[in-house]
């Protein structure tokens, strides 16, 4: 019995029950959005995104409005600077992503270091998910919801425009439009995990569970559903393991993320090199 209440114990306070819901949230649109990064090649992109919304939540703290607000026109100034850029010049669209991305994020250092707040940087780059108020919630859940639905409506145009652009536009889709509406999407992914997760390891979730599912099917359709999964699994084990070990629990959750990507990598290894018909029956 006492085992047992042992088990159940993180359940006993409002903070982690919390955590829990939010980790879901979270969890369900960055499972789904990584499967198109990792089609597309995207995943510089988000890591791009994920630091240039720095000094927008900065500027946002001084100015006193939302912190999702800033974050958002942050990341979205980010995105088209680099389609700008990439549009206009010779430079490959992964330098430039590069050279965006560290810049914006050293502008927010430095505004942050010139400023006296009670803002604290580590809760920006490292996330505070055991801080996540009923709000904090509320308004994740709203927005990763509608994030979710508007993938699940678009999710076959996205699929042909991530897969093969050419082919979209043979097809009448609009490329631009899609092409920017995913990067909309990906920016208001990313500020909706930053509470939870922070800057540093949000590419995580962006990126490990549809690189995880990739590994295990080559069927997109699998993926998404694997990739939900496998994040939300993860994210849960890695809040309720956080609780016992005294850690914070977004580390907890990409470490636990990044175990089961070297088992399946592993696994995936193993029958490829010792099953010659694996790669058939994956291919069916």
């Amino acid at each position: 019995m006492n085992m047992i209440n042992l088990l159940l114990q993180p359940f006993e306070f409002e903070f982690m029950i919390n955590a829990f819901l939010i980790s879901i949230a979270i969890s369900i649109p960055a499972s789904i959005l990584s499967c198109y990064l990792i089609l597309k090649g995207w995943s510089l992109m988000g890591d791009a995104i994920s630091h240039a919304v720095l000094p927008g939540i900065v500027v946002a703290y001084i100015i006193n409005i939302p912190l999702i607000i800033g974050a958002f026109i942050a990341g979205l100034l980010c995105t088209f600077f680099t389609g700008f850029i990439s549009d206009n010049s010779r430079v490959k669209q992964d330098t430039v992503m590069g050279v965006v991305f560290s810049g914006m994020f050293a502008v927010g250092i430095v505004i942050y270091t010139k400023i006296d707040s009670n803002l604290h940087l580590d809760h920006i780059l490292f996330g505070n998910m055991l801080g996540i108020n009923k709000q904090d919630l509320i308004i994740t859940s709203i927005i990763t919801t509608l994030i979710s639905i508007v993938i699940f409506i678009k999710w076959k145009d996205l699929l042909v425009f991530c897969f093969d652009p050419i082919q979209s536009k043979a097809l009448g889709l609009n490329i631009k439009y899609l092409h920017y509406g995913l990067l909309i999407l990906l920016s208001l992914t990313i500020v909706t995990i930053l509470k939870a997760v922070g800057i540093i390891l949000a590419i995580s979730l962006l990126i490990t569970p549809g690189a995880i599912a990739f590994l295990i099917t080559k069927k997109f359709s699998h993926m998404l559903l694997y990739s939900i999964i496998i994040s939300t699994a993860s994210t849960l084990s890695g809040v309720y393991m956080s609780f016992y070990i005294d850690s914070a629990p977004a580390p907890t959750i990409v470490l636990v993320m990044t175990i089961v990507f070297i088992i399946t990598f592993i696994i995936s290894s193993f029958k490829k090199t010792y099953n010659p018909e694996y790669n058939n029956i994956k291919n069916n």
